[in-house]
This record gives C-alpha cells, sequence and structure tokens, in this order.
C-alpha cells in the first residue's frame, strides 16, 4: 500500500505571503496619498504665501485656475494610473518569489 506525499502548502495563499504582500501596497498607498496631498493642500498654501504667483495669467487663466480646472484631474489620473500599475508588478513580483522558491 503506497501513501502519497502531502502537497506542498500553498505558498501563495499563506499568511506571510500576504502580510508582505499587504505590507508593500500600504507603502505604495501611503505614497501616493502623500502625493495626492501635496496638490491638494499646496495650492491653498501656495495662494496665500504667494499670491502674486498664483495671479500670473496662462492662457486666459489665472495659475490658480489653471492647476485647478486644468492640471489637477491628469495629476489625479497620473497617480491613478502608477498605483495600478505598481501594484500588479508588486503582487506580480511576490508570485514569482515564490514560484522561484518552489524550485
Amino acid at each position: 500500500m503506497s501513501t502519497t506525499p502531502p502537497p506542498p502548502p500553498d505558498r501563495i495563499h499563506s499568511e506571510s505571503f500576504l502580510r508582505e504582500l499587504m505590507r508593500r501596497q500600504l507603502g505604495l498607498s501611503i505614497g501616493c496619498a502623500l502625493a495626492f496631498l501635496v496638490a491638494l493642500l499646496g495650492m491653498p498654501l501656495l495662494n496665500y504665501f504667494a499670491p502674486g504667483f498664483m495671479a500670473i495669467r496662462v492662457g486666459g487663466f489665472t495659475l490658480t485656475w489653471l492647476v485647478l480646472g486644468v492640471l489637477f484631474f491628469p495629476y489625479v489620473w497620473i497617480i491613478s494610473y502608477f498605483f495600478i500599475r505598481r501594484s500588479l508588478a508588486l503582487e506580480a513580483s511576490e508570485v514569482s518569489e515564490v514560484n522561484q522558491s518552489r524550485r
């Protein structure tokens, strides 16, 4: 009577794998949130401390309205794009590390 050995543990769904992945994604999330907060809090600060600079006209808009009305949304899209791409890359690198450790 032959017994088959138990299957190797599934490291991809292990606690250590998920904890490490969540730790890396938390760092990524904090970095992206800080980039967003720089723009969100930077505008009022620039308007307060450099009103002359923010009143410069560019393309018929003051610099304040150009940044708020035109440039803010692409900035948020860039942060989102970076977050998604980097998050997928983190997951892929964790999986490849697990696959390499199985060999």
